[in-house]
């Protein structure tokens, strides 16, 4: 079994692969301060939880934009895991993509196993909208080059920006509004927020297709924590595989370490 961590800004997704199946997945807030020591009995004891033997994990497999913490969990997997590999994805790794930008070693971890799996799983060019602390756009193609993409605030970032720069705004929980016309506080806060940036999705996704350098129309992907929450809500969005970075980390393991 294979150890996958994907460090974000705002959570860390944790998963563990027996071959290519998901036997457990959770998310920790990636903001509280933790020593090598506390991430290696986090991983422990979770892994514990779930009915894993810590000593069946024979590798780990780690994507990280927060390089404050790369640094702790990749000790804490070497340390607490019988000092198992532990590969660590950036744009130096000797993947089969192509990183096809201006300055390579920028490209964040996340897009480039994105990029990996996208290519590996769907066979096909595609656009993969990952909805996190940023809404990216990652354009790839069938044969793993990544073309660059597009950068957007997140969408929880939006919502939390409204109830801070505002003196009477509250801050609202983001589930599907029942109309676009509001009738409370609240109500007007989630149809902005939500339907704005579905729309704002949908938009980027078209400009996108419209400036596609190959003949074929990319399938469109959808991931990260709120896919499957803006799948009904997104007309451009294809298909949801709300594990696809870990995915692609499961797979860049096999092929490196």
């Amino acid at each position: 079994m294979i150890l996958v961590c994907d460090v974000g800004n705002t959570e860390t997704t944790i998963g563990v692969y027996d071959g290519d199946q998901l036997r457990g997945h959770w998310r920790i807030m990636t903001d509280v301060p933790r020593t090598a020591d506390e991430y290696g009995l986090l991983l422990r004891q979770i892994l514990i939880d779930e009915g894993i033997n810590p000593t069946h994990i024979r590798g780990a497999s780690i994507a990280s934009v927060v390089p404050r913490i790369t640094g702790p969990l990749a000790q804490a997997c070497r340390r607490w895991l019988s000092e198992k590999p532990v590969l660590l994805v950036d744009g130096r790794s000797k993947l089969p993509i192509t990183l096809d930008v201006e300055e390579p070693l920028t490209v964040g971890a996340d897009r480039i196993v994105n990029t990996l799996a996208a290519s590996r799983l769907f066979g096909r060019d595609a656009i993969v909208v990952d909805l996190g602390t940023a809404t990216t756009l990652d354009c790839i193609t069938s044969d793993g080059v990544f073309l660059g993409g597009v950068i957007a605030p997140g969408i929880l970032m939006m919502a939390e920006s409204l109830s801070r720069k505002t003196s009477k705004l509250p801050a609202t929980e983001l589930v599907l509004p029942k109309s676009v016309i509001g009738k409370r506080t609240e109500e007007c806060i989630r149809a902005g927020v939500m339907y704005g940036a579905a729309d704002q999705i949908d938009g980027l996704v078209r400009r996108v297709k419209a400036e596609w350098p190959r003949p074929n129309t990319p399938i469109v992907i959808g991931t990260g924590g709120l896919a499957e929450t803006f799948k009904p809500l997104c007309r451009e969005i294809e298909q949801v595989d709300p594990y696809l970075t870990l995915r692609g980390l499961e797979i860049a393991y096999r092929l490196l370490a």
